[in-house]
């Protein structure tokens, strides 16, 4: 029993490190996105689901970050973060009909809105740029030319998935079988 106590509390010990490293990684190389009213913004934006567009691209940012180090990638961090971040500055609710610039085809458009969006506020690396321009392949046709592309492309399609199922607040739930009582 105490094996299975430590062993519980070893993977929580795992996880809060990881995500105190993810943070100190968010402030060292993006504290300058956090803090713009822009980015705040997209806070009152959904993306998926019920999920707002913050925290989608903070999540595709963790999990860049996991799965880069998971595969040994090499990937530069400052620009595998910032990329991830700004993958979806579009800044708009692309659920909303009525807007004026409302395109029926968002996965298509917004991967460049985004670039001229983060264009405007940041200076960005190539492979920042690509990161944000072509996260969304296939749909963008020509494929990222970095490393640090693939790597967010591949977790944002994980996160949107889960975002799009509903998985994403039931992660950590227990599974109840069939025919068991509430």
């Amino acid at each position: 029993m105490k094996d299975k106590y430590a062993a519980k509390l070893e993977k929580l010990r795992i996880r809060h490190e990881q995500k105190r490293e993810f943070y100190r990684l968010l402030k060292e190389h993006a504290s300058d996105i956090l803090a713009s009213s822009n980015f705040k913004s997209t806070r009152n934006y959904i993306q998926h689901g019920s999920i707002p567009v913050y925290n989608h691209c903070m999540d595709v940012a963790g999990k860049s970050i996991a799965l880069s180090r998971f595969l040994g990638a090499g990937c530069n961090e400052r620009d595998l973060i910032r990329g991830a971040l700004l993958h979806d500055y579009f800044l708009y609710d692309w659920h909303d009909k009525a807007r004026s610039n409302f395109q029926r085809l968002h996965g298509f458009y917004h991967p460049g809105i985004a670039l001229r969006n983060a264009d405007k506020e940041y200076t960005l690396s190539k492979r920042e740029r690509d990161i944000i321009k072509k996260h969304m392949w296939p749909l963008t046709v020509v494929p990222p030319r970095c490393r640090e592309a693939w790597i967010v492309t591949a977790a944002d399609k994980y996160c949107s998935l889960i975002e799009t199922l509903r998985l994403r607040r039931m992660a950590h739930r227990p599974v109840k079988r069939a025919g068991a009582k509430a």
